[in-house]
């Protein structure tokens, strides 16, 4: 009898918990009215001044909003529902704020019709920026994560090398890129040449400081195991040392593209007169604030989306670590 007194509390306490799992989750549906109300007062409230693209504006917020409630119902909104609630909560206050009560001095704080203008009227010039930017980091990121890795590989795995490459890293390596920028201008008669090369120096420095010691982290066993079995050099270098060293080697390539992504922007200011950090300077000078907030924003996007696609490579490649480092 005391046995079943005991028990009870426990099912009531698994029937409670079975209870409130059912009970269903009304939070994601409040995205789409946050959108929605952001819409109304972008529509309905008279604007301070006469901002460009107000109706359209107000359109698209009424359309996430039912792009939200779309997926509200279809439950793919239940962890980012509280993202999309404070995003369209911001986009209201930001219109308000600044569209309607003109709060902020302008033009350094430009309102959601002066961003969403920018878009519209000079998309191509963006689009072109961007294209340049992505060719001119595509290039500088993928020449320094080779020499990266072969660098690494060879201080881990040539002492000869590594008494003739140590010294030179140590003294190159740690420098910023962009303190060498003047001086890569002088010896590359290209500009384009010289910020590629300065890039490919910002990415590769980590890889190969992270490649060198993943390799030197092996197991000395593993190596032992493969020449008793007449494995070569070679084998010992792309079947052994890189696979075991690959977790470091990622870690370095996160970082180059990190250290890339500053490099590019200066790059582009000082040197090559186009891409994003260009368009910036450009918008800059002319005081166009809210096209360099729009310039801001699609690189924003554009290191995100990049990083992500390294991290999906990563972990392709290391399954085995997949849930071990998030992005």
């Amino acid at each position: 009898m005391s046995g079943l007194l005991a028990a009870a509390p426990a099912r009531l306490g698994a029937t409670g918990r079975r209870a409130s799992a059912r009970r269903p989750d009304w939070r994601p549906f409040l995205a789409a009215p946050a959108w929605w109300l952001a819409a109304f007062v972008t529509w309905y409230w008279p604007d301070a001044d006469d901002f460009p693209e107000t109706a359209l504006l107000s359109r698209l917020l009424a359309l996430v909003g039912a792009v939200l409630f779309v997926a509200a119902l279809s439950g793919r909104l239940h962890r980012r529902g509280p993202w999309a609630v404070a995003l369209g909560l911001a986009l209201a206050a930001w219109e308000v704020v600044q569209a309607k009560l003109l709060w902020l001095k302008r033009p350094f704080f430009g309102t959601p019709q002066d961003l969403l203008d920018v878009f519209v009227s000079d998309w191509r010039r963006l689009a072109d920026s961007l294209a340049h930017s992505l060719a001119l980091l595509g290039v500088g990121y993928a020449a320094g994560a080779l020499l990266g890795v072969a660098v690494g590989v060879g201080l881990g795995r040539a002492p000869r090398f590594r008494y003739w490459a140590q010294p030179v890293i140590r003294l190159v390596g740690p420098l910023p890129p962009a303190a060498l920028l003047p001086l890569a201008f002088v010896l590359i008669p290209s500009s384009r040449l010289a910020s590629e090369a300065l890039l490919a120096l910002a990415a590769g420095f980590p890889v190969a400081i992270l490649t060198w010691s993943g390799i030197a982290a092996v197991d000395p066993a593993l190596y032992d195991v493969a020449r008793t079995m007449g494995a070569k050099d070679r084998f010992l270098v792309w079947r052994v040392a890189l696979p075991a060293a690959m977790p470091q080697i990622f870690v370095g390539l996160f970082m180059g593209l990190g250290v890339s992504f500053a490099m590019l922007v200066v790059a582009e200011m000082l040197g090559v007169k186009s891409g994003l950090g260009f368009y910036l300077q450009w918008a800059q000078g002319w005081a166009a604030y809210p096209n360099m907030y729009a310039a801001l924003l699609v690189m924003s996007v554009m290191c995100s989306v990049l990083m992500s696609l390294l991290f999906k490579v990563r972990d392709r490649v290391l399954r085995w670590q997949k849930d071990g480092l998030k992005w």
